[in-house]
């Protein structure tokens, strides 16, 4: 069994990784790390850890841990995923793993120098809707792809909240403008070579707002808006010269919508709906990583992939400056 030790008590990690790991038929958590070791212990206890610590530091030097999830603030990311790992800790951790993908280098070279893995935490890769998806769009069934369309948006305008906190890497872009970056390019297998995006920021906390972005890969265009300060809304289209494909609650299946797609046909008079009823993204992400961990060859998400992901949402960022095309 893998053991897991997750680094703070975050909220991400209470409601959706511990449960997984927990449930996890290869994994179990063996430890919960906080700067306060009554929360570490309270936690702990409700989950059945084996262990707590009242440190982070005191986690990565323990023999009883393989592992660690990281859902800390975005600005921390990279800062503990470098400590775990030269700690000789596999490492999980929650998108977005950067701020600026240059920083991811020095990610790569402790990963291969110490021969761990170091992944970032896109769920969506490892849910079976998005890899029919895929299937379904690499095998010809909404023909030639020319239009893929997205939206993430949800409403908080909480101050404490470390989405509103620019120090801490906040902003719908980081948080969820990865996304719909994410899918596509996991679904199409192809990078976008340039992008185009409406910025807009908070006047309060400065982050980003709301963005409306238009990335182009050559032979199809992404075309995408998300916001914090929205009602909420999931949706990704694919769209070809012989069909298109919704995915119903595409990044939060079971919370948004269903776990579902559908498949219509070219002159909108056939439907063809994939359920993936008790599908758990987190669990089958644990799971996989922890197969990695202890030897399988299977697909994880790897930190080159991350780079390409990073270089989209930066590039968003200074289209949103410029006002014109800005080069991925």
């Amino acid at each position: 069994m893998f053991r897991w030790g997750i680094l703070s008590t975050a909220k991400i990690g209470r409601e959706q990784l511990i449960p997984a790991i927990v449930d996890a038929d290869n994994g179990v958590l063996a430890g919960i790390a906080s700067r306060d070791l009554k929360k570490a212990k309270a936690l702990a206890q409700r989950f059945g850890a084996l262990h707590a610590f009242g440190s982070y530091e005191d986690m990565l030097a323990s023999d009883k841990i393989d592992g660690v999830y990281i859902p800390l603030p975005t600005s921390q990311h990279v800062e503990w995923a470098a400590k775990a790992a030269e700690a000789g800790k596999h490492v999980l951790v929650e998108k977005p793993l950067a701020l600026d993908a240059k920083d991811i280098a020095k990610l790569i070279k402790i990963r291969d120098r110490k021969k761990v893995l170091i992944s970032e935490a896109f769920m969506v890769t490892y849910h079976p809707q998005w890899i029919k998806v895929r299937d379904l769009v690499q095998s010809g069934a909404i023909g030639t792809l020319r239009y893929v369309q997205g939206a993430f948006t949800y409403f908080n305008v909480d101050p404490k909240n470390m989405r509103n906190i620019l120090s801490l890497g906040g902003g719908a872009l980081p948080d969820i403008g990865v996304y719909p970056t994410v899918s596509t390019r996991f679904v199409t297998g192809k990078e976008p070579k340039r992008v185009q995006a409406t910025v807009e920021r908070d006047k309060k906390f400065k982050t980003d707002t709301y963005s409306s972005i238009r990335a182009d890969f050559g032979d199809f265009e992404l075309s995408f808006y998300l916001s914090t300060q929205l009602a909420h809304r999931q949706l990704m289209v694919f769209h070809g010269d012989k069909g298109f494909i919704e995915v119903h609650g595409p990044f939060n299946a079971g919370l948004y919508d269903h776990h579902r797609i559908s498949l219509h046909n070219q002159n909108h008079t056939e439907e063809t709906l994939f359920r993936f009823p008790g599908a758990s993204q987190y669990r089958l992400q644990v799971e996989a990583f922890a197969r990695v961990a202890k030897g399988s060859k299977e697909p994880l998400f790897t930190l080159e992939s991350s780079v390409k992901n990073q270089k989209v949402i930066d590039a968003i960022f200074r289209a949103g400056d410029s006002g014109g095309w800005e080069k991925v």
